[in-house]
């Protein structure tokens, strides 16, 4: 039997496969992150415990008590292909949570489970404490602007796991009980950390006891001496800070699944910067060479896709590549799967190295890595009154944003508002005005603007104000700054709450006061009620439908949609940041709209761009699509850098492409020029996905035939053959007209 990394990395992504395969049939098809789950073990059976009349639990002893139920029935899971053992198949928040992502072996078990029997489904989907804590005064203008509230939102900010690098689960354990003596008070919060993190130390200790049993009966040598490598990590690391790259990336994938269970937590850490030090030592003392490091890494990015940023600038303008920089993104092309890293690009950056993570992008064509940009990032940042060295620290760690580890609440990702929507709201009010031109409905788009606003402030505010109550951190308060020091939950005691707002539709909004402008105003061709007509009959009138649809666009170049967009992002910075907040929160601009396109547009009347009712919004500051016959990646990029809102929040570029140029004829500089100009010009983030056309197509006719492939969906990876049959066809849509 050949043991080799290359044999077992090759049966390592077939089991990834095969595991994306049975998902599949097991959760039925979910436009979300692939998460790094393995299917569920059969037998596999939580039964809830509820402390809400509800039907649900909150608090400190809900959260911690359903917490160590869903651990506690994980069992082990040992490839002994790896070098790294664990893995995790189902979420705490599953069990209270949003019947929309509950997958179908759950849905299933549930009508079988003695509480629904009993009824405590009667009010089910329940995240957040509406008892103890109501907003019905925010709903109905939370949907009449279809709002993202951010009340319930779990898990959007980022762990110091320098913290736990340092301290170990041990030395965890030994600081609950320290600061539990000092702050008597808090017992509550305490009793709650001990009991979490002890669930997760047996969580380790079950895989120790499963390694026994499989070394004993383990006759291979090659196989047995694997094991009995993986046993002697995971008992080193059950108390014991860990001292070499194998103990510290164990350690971080034991922490990951348990912070992945508790609120699905994907938020990693500056993974080159971090891990170099125990590298370096192992390298030092003869314990490991490069293949195994890669093979490290590989091992622990195939447990969990992690948000994870490599390379980067400290705040003395020193470039942070190292050699375990390359050996990631090496790492990451051995196993190739969905992988969540960002490369952070800078003035100062290691060329050969940013060629490098292009190159990968192109050979692979898997969505990964993606490039943020640290000039417009921290320099935006910092103008919300942040430090050099805090703006510096503040990482890629999520699908379109940045967080500052152990230190930062932002809820980034969580809270948006569908300016389409807005518009929508203005259009309706307009048609009752005596007065009705592009600048009466530009001011009732501000009004309502600023009403939406005012909104989604309140909401963030009760989420702030509550969250500990509702959904404590208890995982990653674990590797957070003054929590437990303080007895408080990371909610409560956070240094920073630079709070990201993201708007979504900037392009149907753009391009439809263009078309108003183009055809009703200047040129006359349509009345104001015959455009009221065309929107009320949905455009059934194919020739007004083009003519509309035929309009100026944003990102063509120069157009008037163009200086739509940017009129947009002016009002929605200024407003956006002039909301007043109590508490040093602040709310910070972007322009994002997630994987939420298809369920904003749902919400939204046919729009005078000819985009008809119930249509998916533009994505993000994309352009909507057909903005150019010629595709024209370039006036893309040039239109999205426009647009950024400046203050550290994002405005990603999403392009999709297949490649006219190959690796052989200069494709890396082609795209490394198009990545370096986009942000020269001031972008943020870019997601790229490069695909074959045929392949993508022949996968969307029949997926099975393609498990493998991966798509950025929007700045998370998927695989596109878990995706639902209407968001396949978006991503397949969006690639088409993106061409």
């Amino acid at each position: 039997m050949s043991y080799t990394y290359a044999d077992r990395l090759k049966a390592m992504r077939e089991t990834k496969i095969r595991h994306t395969l049975e998902k599949r049939k097991q959760n039925g098809c979910t436009d979300l992150d692939d998460f790094g789950t393995v299917p569920i073990s059969e037998g596999y059976c939580v039964e809830p415990w509820y402390n809400s009349t509800n039907g649900s639990f909150y608090g400190y002893d809900g959260m911690c008590e359903n917490f160590v139920r869903v651990i506690n029935a994980h069992v082990p899971y040992i490839d002994p292909n790896e070098m790294l053992c664990g893995r995790w198949r189902d979420m705490l928040v599953n069990y209270r949570g949003d019947l929309h992502y509950m997958p179908d072996w759950l849905k299933n078990n549930l009508k079988n489970l003695e509480f629904i029997k009993n009824g405590a489904t009667d009010q089910w989907s329940k995240r957040w404490d509406e008892q103890r804590f109501p907003y019905d005064h925010l709903k109905p203008l939370q949907q009449k602007y279809n709002i993202s509230t951010g009340i319930d939102g779990d898990a959007h900010f980022a762990c110091d796991y320098r913290i736990g690098f340092e301290l170990g689960f041990g030395g965890l354990l030994e600081k609950i009980r320290k600061y539990r003596g000092i702050n008597p008070d808090k017992k509550a919060f305490y009793d709650a950390e001990e009991r979490t993190l002890l669930a997760i130390i047996d969580f380790v200790d079950r895989h120790c006891k499963e390694l026994e049993k499989m070394i004993a009966a383990e006759e291979n040598t090659d196989v047995k001496g694997n094991l009995e490598g993986m046993l002697e990590a995971c008992e080193n690391i059950k108390y014991v800070a860990h001292k070499t790259l194998s103990e510290v990336c164990q350690w971080t994938a034991f922490f990951n699944c348990a912070s992945r269970i508790y609120t699905r937590d994907g938020a990693g850490f500056q993974l080159d910067v971090l891990l170099y030090p125990f590298y370096e030592k192992d390298i030092k003392e003869g314990r490991i060479d490069d293949e195994t490091a890669k093979f490290l890494i590989a091992n622990l990015l195939l447990i969990d896709p992690h948000y994870y940023q490599i390379s980067g600038v400290d705040e003395n303008d020193n470039d942070m590549t190292n050699h375990l920089s390359y050996l990631i993104l090496e790492a990451a092309d051995s196993i190739n799967i969905a992988c969540n890293l960002t490369v952070r690009v800078h003035e100062n950056c290691d060329r050969e190295f940013f060629k490098k993570a292009v190159y990968y992008l192109l050979k692979n064509k898997n969505g990964w890595p993606r490039f943020c940009n640290d000039k417009a990032l921290a320099e935006g940042y910092m103008k919300n009154g942040i430090d050099k060295k805090t703006a510096r620290e503040r990482i890629a760690v999520g699908c379109n944003w940045m967080c500052v580890p152990g230190k930062e609440f932002p809820m980034n990702d969580t809270v948006k508002i569908n300016v389409a929507k807005v518009f929508d709201e203005a259009l309706k009010d307009m048609r009752k005005d005596e007065q009705r031109s592009v600048e009466r409905l530009y001011e009732l788009y501000l009004e309502h603007l600023k009403i939406a606003i005012e909104t989604t402030a309140a909401g963030v505010n009760h989420h702030i104000d509550h969250a500990w109550e509702v959904t404590p951190e208890l995982v990653m308060n674990l590797l957070m700054h003054n929590t437990l020091e303080r007895g408080e939950d990371i909610s409560q005691c956070a240094e920073l709450y630079t709070v990201g707002v993201d708007g979504a539709g900037l392009a149907v909004v753009a391009d439809s006061f263009a078309a108003l402008v183009t055809r009703v105003e200047r040129e006359k061709a349509l009345s104001w009620d015959e455009m009221y007509e065309a929107l009320d009959n949905d455009f059934a009138d194919e020739r007004v439908h083009l003519m509309m649809q035929n309009s100026p666009r944003y990102c063509h170049g120069n157009t008037i949609a163009d200086e739509w967009a940017l009129k947009l992002t002016d009002s929605w910075v200024k407003m956006v940041k002039a909301q007043e907040m109590p508490n040093g929160r602040q709310l910070v601009p972007g322009w994002f709209s997630w994987a939420r396109t298809i369920e904003y547009g749902s919400k939204v009347g046919a729009t005078p761009n000819g985009r008809r009712k119930g249509e998916p919004i533009s994505h993000g500051a994309n352009p909507n699509p057909h903005f150019r016959t010629d595709g024209a990646p370039s006036a893309q990029s040039n239109g999205i850098a426009t647009v950024q809102c400046g203050y550290g929040n994002t405005a990603p570029l999403q392009i999709e492409f297949d490649p006219m140029i190959t690796i052989e004829q200069g494709g890396v500089d082609v795209v490394l020029n198009l990545i370096e100009g986009h942000f020269k010009k001031g972008g943020t983030l870019i997601n790229i996905n490069v695909l074959d056309t045929e392949k993508l197509l022949a996968a969307n006719e029949n997926p099975d035939l393609y498990p493998d492939l991966v798509v950025r969906v929007t700045g998370f990876t998927a695989y596109f053959a878990s995706l639902t049959p209407g968001f396949r066809q978006l991503v397949v849509d969006r690639f088409l007209q993106g061409m």
